[in-house]
């Protein structure tokens, strides 16, 4: 941290001295008129590639405002002196704290807006990422016919250097291994090279077939300037840029910039004390479900949680320092103890640890509060009026089923938050094909009842929406069934799903054109260890590294008979924790903590697509002015403090070796002040 503060020390004298120079007409004496100010905006010069899109979608997921240049663009403007600077009552601004490049001279050298852009960086400290660019003297590194090397690099594993831990790139532990999905296809090219003078390396790897080591990620500081040198391919999905996006970005902005990113993991457990339906390995679908021909679901063994796999769940909780979200059905439960002798041992084991939860109101009995479902034929359809309305669950009976729920949980002791609402498959939002809108009852139950946050299903929609006063949580669904116990149930299941129909599955991986089939069908012994859970793994630590702080779900089936979901999280904590620092905890917010991160973020895209934030930097004092009551999202370094009329405070709480906030103006203040270390 305190090497993190002369880094910014540093760079902020570099900058003064060239403000310095380029108000000269400035009386001495006039120091504050000296100071250049610089606007917290982001330059991203854009050609189309992969990499320098990469880049951006992380400035945007971060939150950080910028200005996109498209090189395609006949009539784009022309990068010139008066495009990037110009002066504000009298003081030289800098309009771009950064530059984005898809490579280090994409005008071409020696040409006018070429000149003009280096001039500019030179002028006011401004750094610039070479986004993707081969290895060569003009970027600090040797030619890799000199030591060096290129080729593929799914596989190999790179490191953090000891100048990269110590600078931007330390919120990682260090070793890191390039995405290797599939042998038959390339998936990340590289150049690795030895670093020149000016040079210091960041991130690099052994020079395959070769000695020592060359660089992937590095800074060359030449002719007044500094440049971040990438040289591999990259795609905004791969986990190795996601694992160097944030440090690309803190370079890019030396620390100080409007944005914020957490990483965040949070596991809902639907259909706590409800017995799930089991899959039909035989009928291939699901015995009871309207759409399983010749199978009512009588006789078939349900799939509900014991207590010995409820006090393993606690357990587990414990060595694994993770808390689970129970979203429970309480009337559920009260049946099934109804219908087995007046006793249940699950229940009472859950209730017994239910301190060690978080509980959210997934309704009473689990029903679907959408339009009444007509299941005479397949698919279903919404049952109609006389009058040729759809008709629809009623306000009361929909309140009824959040309300009863509650109060069962509060006479329990249960640690509820009555805002919290999942519903039973996310019903009474709307139903693609079937019920294109919403329950129009839906919004009055829920302010009935005091919902605030409701889930709804990613995969359907993916961004937040007002319900009345409350509003969506999205939540990714986690490719573990809610209708299997068993790893050879979740094979057959997942093989009907994902192989084509001459290797004897449903062909519907063939027809849905954002799914792929297997190459051949999974092992029913080894397909959910080998495979499932590596993929499943992978695709949730995705979400985690993307800074996207959408829950995932399962069901409580997952954590019953073989207890399928556990490798799955396991894997996915486990994974974390090798790649990240301590600094950079894994953070695990409960529902309604997600649903205001959600809405923050979009509030703020909407100022900055407005063009109704101003942000700038004039030495070490930031100053922020935005829309009245939105939440200003900033990172800076540690030591920074947040101007009050009287004294000062300080500013936001540690991540990743910087300090973060969603914040606003102090009272009686119009602007965000901040002071820097």
């Amino acid at each position: 941290m305190a090497q993190r503060a002369r880094r910014w020390r540093n760079t902020a004298a570099a900058v003064t001295a060239a403000g310095m120079i380029t108000a000269g007409a400035v009386a001495p004496g006039a120091a504050a008129a000296e100071e250049p100010r610089i606007d917290l905006k982001v330059l991203v010069v854009d050609n189309g590639d992969s990499p320098v899109r990469a880049v951006t979608a992380q400035l945007k997921s971060a939150g950080v405002p910028y200005t996109a240049i498209d090189l395609n663009d006949a009539d784009r403007p022309k990068i010139t002196e008066s495009f990037l600077s110009d002066t504000v009552n009298g003081r030289p601004r800098a309009k771009y704290q950064g530059v984005v490049l898809p490579n280090e001279s994409p005008f071409g050298a020696g040409s006018a807006e070429q000149a003009a852009l280096e001039t500019y960086e030179r002028t006011y400290g401004i750094p610039q990422v070479d986004a993707y660019t081969w290895a060569h003297p003009e970027v600090g590194l040797d030619y890799t016919s000199e030591g060096g090397w290129a080729g593929t690099l799914d596989g190999r594993e790179a490191s953090v250097t000891a100048a990269g831990k110590e600078g931007w790139f330390g919120y990682l532990d260090g070793a890191f291994r390039f995405e290797d999905n599939s042998a038959s296809v390339q998936e990340s090219y590289g150049y690795v090279a030895r670093p020149r003078a000016g040079f210091t390396s960041y991130v690099d790897i052994p020079v395959p077939g070769g000695t020592g080591r060359g660089s992937l990620v590095g800074e060359y500081a030449h002719d007044g300037r500094r440049e971040l040198v990438v040289t591999f391919a990259y795609n905004g999905d791969q986990q190795q840029f996601r694992l160097l996006a944030r440090g690309i970005v803190e370079w890019l902005t030396q620390g100080v910039h409007l944005g914020r990113t957490r990483n965040s993991f949070a596991v809902h457990i639907d259909d706590v004390f409800a017995p799930d339906s089991r899959w039909d390995t035989e009928r291939d679908c699901t015995p009871g479900d309207f759409d399983c021909a010749g199978g009512d679901g009588e006789g078939t063994t349900p799939i509900r949680m014991t207590a010995d796999d409820a006090a393993h769940a606690a357990e587990w909780q414990r060595e694994h320092g993770f808390t689970m979200d129970m979203v429970y059905n309480a009337g559920s439960g009260e049946e099934w103890k109804t219908e087995h002798g007046g006793t249940d041992a699950l229940t009472d084991r859950l209730l017994a640890d239910k301190a060690q939860y978080r509980w959210v109101n997934h309704t009473y009995t689990h029903p679907f509060l959408g339009c009444v479902q007509d299941t005479s034929t397949v698919p279903w359809s919404c049952a109609k009026n006389a009058d040729g309305l759809t008709r629809y669950m009623n306000r009361a009976e929909i309140a009824a089923q959040i309300r009863d729920n509650h109060a069962w949980a509060v006479g329990k002791g249960l640690p509820v938050d009555r805002t919290e609402l999942v519903t039973g498959e996310h019903s009474g939002l709307r139903t693609l094909p079937q019920q294109p809108a919403d329950n129009p009852n839906l919004a009055g139950a829920l302010a009935d009842t005091g919902v605030k946050w409701v889930a709804s299903d990613n995969s359907r929609e993916p961004e937040q929406r007002a319900i009345g006063n409350a509003r969506t949580v999205p939540r990714h669904p986690m490719n573990v069934y809610y209708n299997v116990g068993t790893a050879a149930e979740m094979v057959d299941e997942y093989n009907w799903v994902y192989t084509s129909r001459a290797d004897g599955g449903s062909g519907v991986c063939a027809d849905n054109p954002t799914s792929t089939c297997l190459d051949e069908p999974l092992d029913p012994t080894t397909g959910y260890a080998e495979h499932i859970v590596p993929q499943e793994a992978r695709t949730a630590l995705g979400h985690v590294l993307a800074g996207d702080p959408r829950p995932h779900y399962a069901h409580q089936s997952n954590l019953a008979e073989d207890r399928l979901l556990y490798p799955v999280m396991e894997k996915v904590l486990d994974d974390y924790r090798a790649l990240f620092a301590d600094n950079t905890p894994l953070e695990n917010p409960r529902h309604g903590a997600i649903g205001t991160e959600v809405q923050r973020r979009a509030a703020w895209q909407t100022a900055l697509t407005d063009n109704r934030v101003t942000a700038y930097r004039i030495g070490g004092t930031v100053t922020v002015t935005a829309p009245s009551g939105t939440q200003i999202p900033v990172t800076a370094p540690e030591g920074t403090k947040k101007q009050l009329v009287l004294g000062t405070s300080a500013f936001g709480t540690p991540y990743a070796g910087a300090r973060s906030a969603w914040t606003t103006p102090a009272a009686l203040q119009s602007a965000l002040t901040l002071k820097l270390p």
